[in-house]
């Protein structure tokens, strides 16, 4: 996991202390809807739903914001048909990249996807090109100076969780994609606050790259979670130790 957790939390608590927090609320709403569309608007039998929820709630998502994208979902205040879309491709340097879309447009969201790539030194794939390096994971990220690592283990063990990395002050607790909201509620049950807390998708290996091609990277991978259709980027890049992706604008 070097390189990926560290960035992706420091990523994380920035965007939420600035403007970007909008942004990542109107995903979160876009998300919650779509979930609640497809299966119903009870978290408790809908475990995508649950999935979403407790990602926004890690992110500080206020409780009405989730209850009204939860009705517009199910209709109750107004539905919007989003499709969702996978986009894989290769960023400067063969850096594997994957793109997941949510949109009502599709064509729009393709253009921009593919525009983005473009301009920015990256191609399209073909669809399981970039995939098959992938797999989907829960994780959960905790400040190691605020909870015990002792503690999270114990409790995340039992729940179901497959392992427990405590490194640069981040304590990361990886699970299944099924194992994650049980583990998650046992967390929270015992009071500990996350940093963050997301199922996505976790590369097998990563791909270290050198300061340009850092860069290169970087650049490609801001336009793309920028892009308003655009719900979450992942790639296999492992940036310099002293490189900071939000710095590449």
């Amino acid at each position: 996991m070097s390189g990926h957790s560290k960035w992706a939390t420091i990523k994380h608590a920035k965007g939420l202390a600035d403007a970007k927090r909008g942004k990542i609320f109107t995903k979160f709403i876009k998300e919650i809807s779509i979930a609640a569309r497809m299966g119903g608007g009870d978290p408790n039998s809908n475990p995508r739903l649950r999935t979403v929820i407790i990602k926004a709630r890690a992110a500080n998502m206020p409780k009405d914001n989730i209850e009204r994208a939860i009705k517009k979902g199910t209709g109750e205040d107004g539905a919007t048909a989003y499709e969702e879309l996978v986009y894989e491709g290769y960023a400067a340097g063969g850096v594997a990249v994957m793109v997941e879309v949510l949109t009502d447009n599709k064509n729009r969201a393709a253009a921009d996807v593919r525009n983005i790539f473009n301009k920015n030194g990256g191609n399209l794939g073909v669809a399981g090109s970039v995939s098959r390096m992938f797999q989907r994971k829960g994780t959960i990220e905790y400040d190691a100076e605020k909870v015990s690592e002792d503690e999270v283990m114990e409790v995340a063990l039992e729940a179901g969780a497959d392992d427990i990395v405590n490194e640069d002050g981040i304590i990361t607790v990886t699970t299944s994609a099924d194992a994650f909201a049980s583990v998650a509620d046992a967390l929270n049950a015992k009071g500990f606050e996350s940093l963050s807390a997301d199922v996505g998708m976790v590369p097998d290996m990563y791909s270290p790259v050198d300061a340009d091609t850092a860069v290169k990277v970087a650049k490609l991978i801001n336009r793309l979670e920028d892009n308003d259709d655009v719900q979450n980027v992942y790639s296999i890049v492992e940036y310099p130790d002293d490189f900071d992706p939000e710095a590449a604008e």
